[in-house]
């Protein structure tokens, strides 16, 4: 069900969801839906603004479950309804994060990537990135799942 992969400045992580694309299209531009799932397992996140439009802002503080405080601060650059999401996270590592997302036969297949202008850069999170990707998209399916 899930495929991984990571090139010079990439990693992709792909997934199907048990839920149509416009319910898993929600669980991403709601915000409160996104502070429920946002982050890996054990995290919390606090939200400090959520501007969902192509030039707004989300800023969020990421509580690690040892106490770490993260700060973010992404800008969006394009959204389509139902289709796409895409944003520069600007704080701490830069990416560029893409989600696109498309029907699998009444389910959502997801494809997110996130592109890295540095390989070096890339090189330095892929070890932790991926895994925590995925547990991610472990969270958002469980919200999915309780969720109507």
């Amino acid at each position: 069900m899930d495929d991984g992969s990571m090139d010079d400045c990439n990693i992709v992580t792909t997934r199907v969801l048990d839920a149509p694309r416009g319910r898993v299209f929600a669980a991403f531009s709601d915000p409160e839906q996104l502070a429920q799932w946002w982050g890996p397992e054990g995290f919390t996140s606090t939200f400090q603004g959520f501007d969902f439009t192509a030039g707004g802002a989300w800023t969020f503080v990421m509580h690690g479950p040892d106490g770490t405080t993260y700060p973010n601060e992404s800008h969006f650059v394009d959204i389509v309804p139902g289709e796409r999401i895409v944003f520069d996270h600007v704080s701490g590592h830069a990416f560029r994060a893409t989600f696109e997302f498309t029907d699998a036969d009444g389910k959502t297949r997801l494809r997110w990537t996130m592109h890295f202008g540095d390989p070096a850069e890339c090189a330095k999170v892929a070890r932790f990135v991926a895994g925590a990707n995925e547990q991610n998209l472990d969270r958002l399916a469980a919200l999915l799942r309780r969720a109507p």
